[in-house]
């Protein structure tokens, strides 16, 4: 769980001005975690979050800008099996590149095809701890089109990304490409 990294006191609760990232009901959460400890304004709390492996805490960093959609850290905690997964493609099971020139038909196929990925190594997305995603494109409306897919394929879970805009990716008509590490507990 974390704490806003700047909230103020407002009538009962905790709140972050202008914050936006994640889900009304993580906020929610957020906010009652911190009354339950007794955290002040200010205070971060880096614990495991709810539905989170055990051995995986995400870090939001106070000297850091809120206005990120992801943690900027995680700490993987021994005992752990890593996974690292190659980059997952827009391409369907034959091998073609789904939805040319479409940034975001062809994240939603990444997607998929990660999440296929991470459960042939025993991994779900919410074990996933590190993304990077690359678009093929120099145009800021792009990346963001992108982002908002795999912002979202995610939900509450918002492991530490690095979102990249690249000349060329190695399919034809590839626009996306999202590769992961997860940590996944001992027995899962």
């Amino acid at each position: 769980m974390y704490v806003c990294p700047r909230p103020e006191q407002s009538e009962g609760g905790l709140r972050a001005p202008g914050h936006s990232c994640g889900s009304a009901a993580r906020r929610s959460r957020e906010v009652a975690a911190a009354q339950a400890v007794n955290a002040s304004p200010g205070s971060v709390i880096v614990a495991s979050l709810a539905g989170m492996p055990d051995p995986v805490a995400l870090l939001h960093v106070p000297a850091l800008s809120d206005v990120a959609e992801y943690a900027y850290a995680a700490i993987v905690e021994p005992p752990a099996r890593l996974v690292f997964t190659a980059g997952a493609c827009p391409l369907d099971a034959e091998g073609r590149t789904v939805a040319p020139g479409d940034h975001a038909a062809q994240a939603r196929q990444v997607m998929a095809n990660l999440e296929t990925a991470l459960a042939a190594a025993g991994a779900t997305p919410t074990d996933v701890v590190k993304t990077t995603v690359y678009v093929a494109s120099s145009q800021q409306k792009d990346l963001v089109t992108v982002w908002e897919v795999v912002r979202d394929f995610f939900g509450d879970h918002d492991p530490p990304s690095t979102l990249l805009g690249v000349a060329v990716l190695g399919y034809t008509d590839q626009l996306v490409e999202v590769e992961a590490v997860a940590a996944v507990r001992p027995g899962a």
